[in-house]
């Protein structure tokens, strides 16, 4: 058993919730595919956190029918906010679909 499937049996998540890792922030410069430097500190949304999807709940029930999770473990996202649940020494969080903001690719 991997150290990632033993971490998703301690936390479940329920209804349409999903349990992110975030990925450390890098600090070094991107390149654009036309040569472009831009420096860490100059990019992105700084609200928005990038993370990979650990576990997600079975979906939530509307009108009686369960609406399924959309995104799934392994998958890399963008991320607005969430709980901060700590396991076995590491932080995740923990919060609903619709808090994430886009799966990249």
């Amino acid at each position: 058993m991997s150290t990632k499937e033993k971490k998703v049996n301690k936390i479940e998540p329920l209804a349409d919730r999903v349990l992110i890792k975030e990925f450390a922030e890098d600090d070094s410069e991107t390149r654009t595919k036309s040569g472009i430097i831009i420096p860490a500190s100059a990019g992105g949304d700084k609200g928005a956190k990038k993370g990979e999807v650990i576990a997600v709940g079975p979906g939530k029930y509307e009108d009686g029918k369960l609406i399924p999770v959309s995104v799934k473990p392994g998958e890399t996202v963008l991320f607005s906010w969430g709980d901060k649940v700590k396991i076995d020494g590491e932080e995740y969080y923990i919060l609903r679909e619709t808090e994430i903001i886009a799966i990249i690719k």
